[in-house]
């Protein structure tokens, strides 16, 4: 069984040298749920062979992830000097720490996406998503982000009806924790949600029915870019967001 997880691990890692594209460790657990029993598996698997072949994890293709980052069509000045995404809107830059002193902001974006799981924005950054979609990518703090409080601001996904609609693999549900459950519940005691936005209900109570979940990476057992791709765009442009 170890042998097969360092075979299918050492596969995805030459597609991804092949190709000369990136995966974080979580993307490579979604590509095979099935073998890999979970995501420590993956880990381990990938230390084996960077000790193995006597490289480090860069040389795989296989990233890791940061806090605080922003690619896209945007400008401005941070204390004198200058971010300018717009030239490589696919490039990624870490967004600057004293933002009383962000001035001069230029932007032709038509909206702007925030990217809980920083996992998942390296997988947009790594297939140039922004240099497809005029847009702004930014991914939330690992501390409570009260500057992303928009009223304004809708859920693009993933919705916990989507695991139907797309057809993922049933090793990528996992069951709802008891904390999970907690918080679902105290949610839906919220009187705004059935008035204003009764489709979060819906989804919280079918959640909360099957006690089941499954995470956005899951939608990379289609392919790698299928997030990129398929599944934002055609929510997007359909107006698929609650």
């Amino acid at each position: 069984m170890l042998t097969d997880v360092l075979l299918r691990v050492l596969l995805i890692v030459q597609q991804l040298l092949q190709e000369n594209k990136h995966g974080s460790k979580r993307d490579i657990y979604y590509m095979h749920p099935s073998v890999f029993s979970d995501q420590s598996v993956v880990d381990q698997a990938i230390n084996d062979i960077c000790i193995l072949l006597q490289c480090s994890r860069h040389n795989l293709n296989v990233v890791s992830v940061g806090n605080g980052l922003v690619m896209g069509w945007l400008r401005f000045l941070e204390a004198g000097r200058k971010f300018d995404c717009m030239n490589c809107p696919s490039n990624v830059h870490l967004i600057p720490v004293h933002v009383d002193e962000v001035k001069d902001i230029v932007s032709v974006a038509k909206y702007i996406l925030v990217v809980e799981k920083e996992s998942v924005f390296q997988r947009l950054a790594n297939d140039r998503f922004c240099n497809a979609n005029r847009c702004i990518v930014i991914t939330q703090m690992a501390y409570d982000a009260k500057f992303l409080r928009v009223p304004e601001i809708r859920w693009l996904g993933a919705f916990p009806s989507d695991f139907e609609k797309y057809g993922l693999p049933q090793q990528c549900l996992l069951p709802l924790t008891p904390e999970d459950k907690r918080r679902t519940e105290t949610m839906l005691l919220r009187c705004y949600l059935q008035r204003e936005v009764p489709q979060w209900r819906l989804e919280l109570e079918s959640m909360l029915l099957r006690g089941v979940k499954f995470e956005i990476e899951a939608l990379t057992a289609h392919s790698l870019s299928f997030l990129s791709e398929q599944y934002i765009p055609s929510k997007i442009l359909g107006g698929l967001h609650i």
